[in-house]
């Protein structure tokens, strides 16, 4: 996509007294090249695979390395026996990001949001949104534009990349994303869409990447809650008001020159962080 700054993609839609998702929507059809009906069924498709695992989730099935499998079901069980210490709208939240993380874990069907290794974090607040306001499948494929919009910027000014940045351009950039797609389904403007933006990755920044025995199982899923619950926890902020202090494009730069600072052992290697604990060389050695 053309957009290099969150700034210049709300100027688009500003100027053109257009939506966000109208702006994503056209320079996408733009750059590709594809029509308007392509690129809508495209998306909507991705929509159709995301509420598809989510109701293909296994409880049952496990990974090869048998460190993931089962933990979304001993959550909603959890749930259900009203011991939650949050309210239903965000422990559902919380639910597909755990099942959704932990289908890709067990190489099941996901879209990769930005990435495969946060790919939870998107259909864990689209799908319990649409489902609270009664939202319509067209309404949420726009809000993907917008979330397409804003992991375009990130990826272009700094990355997506896990080794590359660590997990803060992984799970911060999912969270941005899907902090960006709340606001702007809740009638947001396109400051307040900036502004949740900058909330969530500035919330995860110097997030680090260290996948025990070099598998996206440990500490992945449960990193993708937490990129869930921010993404919440943002767009309410910017919604209410809250603004940032640092602008979001500043942000995403300050993102990468911290990822560009970290060590190669925080950046997917498995050298480092939780993945050189005396328990992750142990588990390790024993699948190795």
């Amino acid at each position: 996509m053309a957009f290099l700054s969150m700034e210049s993609l709300c100027k688009v839609a500003a100027e053109n007294n257009i939506s966000l998702f109208e702006a994503v929507l056209r320079d996408d059809c733009a750059e590709s090249g594809t029509t308007r009906e392509a690129s809508l069924a495209k998306m909507a498709h991705l929509w159709d695979v995301m509420k598809n695992t989510a109701k293909t989730y296994d409880k049952n099935a496990h990974s090869a390395s048998g460190l993931a499998g089962g933990d979304a079901d001993k959550y909603k069980a959890y749930t259900e026996s009203g011991n939650a210490l949050i309210g239903t709208f965000v422990s559902t939240v919380m639910y597909y990001a755990l099942s959704t993380a932990e289908s890709n874990a067990c190489m099941k069907r996901i879209v990769a949001a930005p990435t495969a290794g946060s790919c939870g974090v998107l259909p864990a607040v689209l799908i319990p949104y649409a489902a609270r306001f009664s939202t319509s499948d067209e309404r949420i494929v726009e809000a993907l534009y917008v979330a397409a919009g804003i992991g375009s910027v990130i990826a272009s000014r700094a990355s997506i990349s896990g080794a590359e940045c660590g997990c803060q351009a992984e799970i911060g950039a999912a969270s941005a994303m899907a902090a960006g797609a709340l606001v702007y389904l809740q009638g947001g403007t396109g400051e307040q869409v900036c502004t949740a933006v900058a909330i969530a990755l500035k919330s995860l920044l110097g997030l680090v990447c260290d996948p025990v025995a070099g598998l996206v199982e440990v500490p992945c899923i449960k990193r993708n809650v937490i990129g869930s619950v921010n993404a919440v926890t943002s767009a309410d902020m910017a919604l209410s008001g809250i603004e940032s202090r640092i602008p979001a494009d500043e942000v995403i730069d300050a993102m990468k020159a911290v990822g560009s600072t970290m060590p190669e052992s925080l950046r997917e290697t498995s050298k480092g962080g939780l993945a050189a604990t005396p328990t992750a060389h142990r588990i390790a050695e024993k699948l190795s």
